[in-house]
């Protein structure tokens, strides 16, 4: 199971008209700790970002799972409520989840969350969806890690 960790990364952001502004955007990525969130995100942005930057905040988060759709630029969090009935007193009960889903709009990201969901055995009922800040999603490539030589 992936542990993913939101990511504050401060820098100059040159904006379309020209001017100069000091953004903090999230990132989510993939990590076992919060030394090696912060190492990941650094690596991944220092490419893109020309000039000095900071890493403002680091926090885990309660994603459980995310479905990526690569033509889609936005990402959405889904609160999902799972039923389970307690054997013993016959009773309902709801656990949340939270499931980031990327999609281009609402619709989208309703529909990617029904087509991931496909199979579930288990019955389900979505409590919201809402779009997120979040720029971009780094999740651990196992292929891309060096091996000791």
């Amino acid at each position: 199971m992936a542990l993913w960790f939101e990511c504050k990364v401060r820098y100059d952001k040159m904006m379309e008209n020209g001017s100069v502004k000091k953004v903090n955007e999230p990132y989510l990525v993939d990590a076992l700790s919060f030394t090696e969130a912060e190492a990941r995100i650094i690596d991944e942005m220092t490419p893109f970002i020309s000039g000095e930057f900071s890493i403002s905040a680091v926090k885990k988060t309660k994603i459980s799972e995310i479905f990526f759709d690569d033509s889609a630029d936005k990402y959405y969090m889904v609160k999902v409520n799972f039923v389970t009935l307690d054997e013993k007193s016959g009773v309902e009960k709801k656990s949340s989840s939270f499931i980031l889903t990327q999609a281009s709009d609402f619709d989208g990201a309703l529909s990617r969350f029904r087509e991931g969901m496909k199979g579930t055995m288990s019955d389900y009922e979505i409590a919201s969806i809402t779009e997120t800040m979040l720029m971009d999603v780094y999740p651990l490539d196992l292929s891309a890690e060096k091996s000791p030589e």
